[in-house]
């Protein structure tokens, strides 16, 4: 007997434990007729042009096919296998072919031109307006204007990249699984974390072996990498993790050289100079240049104080180890980097996870909610998941009204990949709910202990519920523009400002408590922490440069011709953001989803973690001068700005919440780099 197929009519109960890989196909081709036929009715239409049967029209046309899209790339993302890859990656060309033929129908862009020149497109007001105006400059900037074969050559490189980067990610996420290093004797484990020992135990056990398992999972590769006194174990996971997705079936250099021929392509059959001008051109920095710019003057502003902090670091070593300590390696810094930390502050992280059991994270988290935006979160018994672990919750207004459904997936496996993100699967109009989910891969439990968090897996966990609160408190009355479908160099301004109350002690009170006493943080314990907070500052902030400047070089500066090798250009690239000399195989980028994972994604756009982390250091100075937990400023940042999703300019949100532009030197100043 044929199971009815969950997937050919969505809804907001998602029936997550009834989909399988053979609903796919048949769903997704459904439900691509269907939005045809929908586009097929606009351009059709006889009669006078409105908002509702051109512009509206367009904006729903593909409802059904998105939701699904989104909940089968999420199960691929976090329970994949190989029918439900095979199956994902069988929809992927005729859905990509859908969604770039769009704007390169010349029907519909005549219908919307159309409508554009009716009194009523040029008396519409707020989130409408803008509308109109996006979609006007996207249809330009997807190439409504191309002549027939221009137009035939940009589907075929969309769904061309639409196809690799899907293999990239999909490369990572097999080259990861696929690495694990087995240790016998517990004495080369020397240093490393009792927790951490237990959970390597733990893997090896799972795998029917004896001694001790390390892999390339984010709990265990960074407690190695921080603690582990074997600096031979710890090189061989450094090259591991630093060469993933470099070798045999997963290798993905050769599709990096290609995903940035296919950009470099597209952006100048669109008429760019480069790709980074032309997926910028709706961002705030608007273009290439200005984002190198930021990234360059945040450098000059930083790297006096990165080349000191090696300085000091290797003298450290050297007062540990003599005078003839060999330079540091990059599999040393982070373990040295520790050591030194704890000599200057008396601080180490781990010193704060018996305080951070996920439970009362989770609740400290949804407790900050509450008191800043008047949200109260229930949990969600009756909610189908994909996975045990998973766990479902109602977002509910002060009003008791539903803002939206969410989930929650926090622990690594083997069919997830890394990483930590918030992935939306209905985004819902004005005062309709939306639905959504926060992915993780913290540290899971052991035996009867619970999952103890680090403070860093902490911030992670507000930084995601940040991107959440910005869905589902979203009440814009156009769908493709509501929630965190924002500029990308915006978009982390509510991820990112939520990190800071894990640094407030008001905050930390909510968030921790011993698991086993109950008692909260010792005050010592929170000024040590508090101390340490700006500890290699200037490093941290290298390193992130160096990706955004990589990035930005890649699709703005680098010519195959004259640069040869994308793998050893980005290596010399990375390398002036280093804190240790990288060796000749290191291949980074080759594993660097958010560049290469998704046809645009971060591409270009790397930048946006740090010039949005500028905006958030500026706007929580409002929150420090009103009070961290000031419900009257807390309302305001939801009115302005997690309410409106992309209804205004970015610009102009941030405006109308501190007053004022912002102060590009506010982040500096946090971090203690002036």
């Amino acid at each position: 007997m044929t199971l009815e197929n969950p997937l050919l009519s969505p809804s907001f109960e998602i029936p997550f434990d009834r989909i399988r890989a053979e609903h796919v196909e048949p769903a997704v081709e459904a439900h691509l007729k269907t939005a045809q036929a929908r586009i097929d009715a606009i351009k059709t239409h006889s009669g006078e042009r409105t908002y509702a049967n051109t512009l509206f029209a367009l904006d729903e046309a593909g409802l059904e096919l998105e939701i699904v899209m989104s909940v089968v790339g999420h199960l691929e993302s976090v329970v994949t296998g190989p029918e439900l890859r095979a199956a994902y990656n069988a929809v992927q060309p005729a859905v990509s072919t859908f969604y770039t033929g769009i704007p390169l129908d010349a029907q519909l862009w005549l219908a919307i031109k159309e409508f554009a020149a009716t009194d009523e497109a040029k008396n519409l007001k707020g989130a409408q307006a803008r509308l109109l105006k996006k979609t006007v400059d996207e249809f330009r900037r997807h190439g409504a204007d191309l002549d027939a074969e221009g137009k035939k050559k940009l589907e075929a490189l969309s769904v061309e990249l639409a196809m690799i980067t899907t293999k990239f990610g999909q490369n990572v996420v097999d080259s990861s699984a696929a690495f694990e290093l087995y240790v016998d004797d517990e004495a080369d484990l020397e240093g490393l974390p009792a927790r951490a020992k237990e959970s390597a135990r733990r893997s090896a056990e799972s795998k029917g072996k004896s001694g001790f398992r390390l892999t390339l999972d984010g709990p265990t590769y960074i407690a190695a990498m921080t603690y582990l006194d074997n600096a031979d174990l710890r090189r061989a996971l450094w090259q591991a993790y630093a060469t993933r997705a470099t070798s045999g079936a997963h290798d993905n250099r050769a599709l990096i050289t290609r995903i940035l021929e296919l950009r470099r392509e597209r952006a100048k059959l669109l008429g760019f100079d480069s790709f980074a001008d032309l997926v910028l051109a709706d961002r705030m920095a608007k273009n290439g240049a200005t984002a190198q710019g930021f990234v360059t003057r945040l450098h000059e502003k930083t790297v006096s104080a990165f080349a000191r902090e090696q300085v000091e670091l290797l003298e450290f070593r050297k007062s540990l180890e003599g005078a003839s300590a060999p330079a540091l390696s990059p599999w040393d810094v982070t373990y040295y980097a520790e050591k030194q930390r704890r000599a200057l502050y008396d601080w180490d992280d781990e010193e704060l996870r018996p305080y951070l059991p996920v439970e009362r994270a989770i609740s400290g988290v949804f407790a900050i909610a509450k008191r800043l935006y008047g949200v109260e979160v229930v949990r969600n018994e009756e909610a189908a998941i994909w996975h045990p672990l998973v766990s479902a919750y109602h977002l509910n207004d002060a009003d008791g009204s539903l803002l939206g459904n969410f989930y929650m997936d926090l622990f690594p496996r083997e069919t997830k990949r890394d990483g930590a993100w918030m992935g939306t699967f209905i985004s819902g109009r004005a005062a309709e709910p939306h639905l959504a989910t926060v992915c993780g891969n913290f540290t899971p439990s052991q035996g009867d202990t619970p999952a103890l968090l680090t403070h860093r897996e902490v911030e992670t966990l507000f930084h995601e519920f940040g991107h959440l609160l910005h869905q589902l408190l979203s009440r814009v009355e156009v769908r493709s523009l509501a929630g965190a479908r924002v500029a990308w160099d915006f978009v982390e301004l509510p991820s990112q400002i939520m990190e800071n109350w894990c640094w407030e002690k008001e905050g930390l009170a909510l968030i921790a408590a011993h698991y086993q006493t109950g008692e909260p943080v010792p005050d010592a314990m929170f000024q040590k922490m508090y101390r340490a907070k700006n500890f290699r500052a200037a490093s941290d902030q290298m390193r992130q440069l160096g990706f955004a400047s990589v990035d930005l070089a890649m699709h703005i500066d680098y010519d195959p011709a004259c640069d040869g090798d994308v793998m050893a250009y980005a290596r010399k690239v990375l390398a002036g953001y280093a804190p240790a000399k990288f060796p000749d195989d290191y291949a980074m980028i080759a594993s660097f989803g958010h560049l290469f994972a998704d046809s645009v994604g971060y591409a270009a756009g790397y930048y946006s973690y740090k010039w949005a982390e500028a905006l958030d250091a500026d706007a929580f100075t409002r929150f420090q001068k009103e009070g961290v937990f000031n419900r009257t400023t807390g309302q305001a940042f939801r009115d302005a700005v997690l309410s409106r999703g992309d209804s205004d300019d970015p610009l102009t949100l941030y405006r109308n919440f501190m007053g004022r532009d912002p102060d590009p030197d506010a982040l500096l100043v946090r971090s203690g780099l002036q």
